[in-house]
């Protein structure tokens, strides 16, 4: 697998390769691929989150519908709550994202959470490296789990979290510390009038409690059913990513990333112990300046399966 093969194989040949990667992400072919990926980003991505029911799945079709007709191709990664029985993804991308299946400017891939707690799927990171090379735009919808969903902020350049008028999220968003986690806030369901008002006001007296950082963190309205205020969030993406392009920001942001990818996945294989026995073998999980965290994956992992 190349990104060139991928590229001229369309759609086909992208699903292929994310099936594999969720098969094998550790085999040699698959890291080739991720190896090649990771030096070749071109994609924004967005990580739209928030609690479930909340509208996500619309507003992903609805910014991808506004990105296509801009001209910008789009990959989407939908997190779906999983099958007890099957391990599967539960709903699909065709029923959550309505979009032209026959556009091969967009591409939807669904993925199961299955045990995962923090509103993403294991393989998500792999699946987004490789779209973020192919696509001008990726988009992240996590599974909806409400206060654990943070990790999205670990693979997006911009995250995105939905408030649902009269529901109380605004309420949760301010006890669960997720004002922390996005760029970007949205009321979704705008055309409910003074309900998405209220939601708008009371999430803006949460942001007035929040440490202001460099990036001003903007509340928005909209509604994917009358793409009343799509434009206008269309347009504080573009600001965010033009934010992140200044002084090296995204770099930093994406080796921080990077960098917590690797201690996690580290974690999960090997526990606390393994994470300290790496200090005694006079090594850390740190990720070197410019270097890829899957090679780094690699070596490390090396060294704790080494017998001493």
């Amino acid at each position: 697998m190349t990104l060139d093969a991928l590229r001229s194989g369309g759609k086909r040949a992208l699903a292929a390769a994310l099936a594999s990667l969720e098969r094998d992400s550790d085999g040699e072919s698959a890291q080739r691929l991720l190896d090649e990926a990771w030096r070749s980003p071109r994609a924004h991505v967005v990580g739209v989150t928030g609690p479930p029911g909340v509208g996500k799945s619309s507003l992903c079709a609805a910014l991808v519908a506004a990105w296509r007709r801009d001209g910008k191709t789009v990959g989407v990664i939908a997190v779906d709550p999983s099958s007890k029985t099957s391990g599967g993804a539960l709903l699909g991308d065709r029923v959550r994202i309505v979009h032209d299946s026959s556009d091969e400017g967009s591409f939807v891939r669904s993925m199961a959470a299955r045990d995962r707690l923090g509103g993403l799927a294991d393989q998500t990171l792999a699946a987004m490296v490789v779209m973020r090379a192919l696509f001008d735009r990726v988009l992240i919808e996590t599974v909806g789990v409400g206060q654990s969903e943070t990790d999205v902020a670990g693979v997006a350049d911009t995250v995105v979290f939905c408030v649902q008028p009269g529901s109380g999220d605004s309420l949760q968003f301010m006890k669960a510390g997720i004002v922390e986690i996005p760029n970007l806030i949205v009321v979704t369901k705008a055309d409910l009038g003074a309900a998405a008002e209220r939601a708008r006001a009371d999430v803006a007296g949460a942001l007035s409690l929040a440490t202001a950082g460099d990036w001003p963190l903007k509340t928005l309205a909209v509604s994917s059913r009358s793409r009343a205020g799509i434009e206008a969030l269309m347009a504080a993406l573009e600001g965010h990513r033009a934010y992140l392009a200044e002084d090296g920001r995204l770099a930093v942001a994406r080796h921080r990333q990077s960098e917590g990818w690797v201690r996690e996945a580290l974690r999960e294989r090997f526990g606390t112990r393994g994470l300290a026995r790496l200090a005694t073998l006079g090594l850390d999980a740190a990720l070197p300046a410019g270097a890829q965290p899957f090679e780094r994956l690699r070596a490390l992992t090396t060294a704790l399966e080494t017998p001493r």
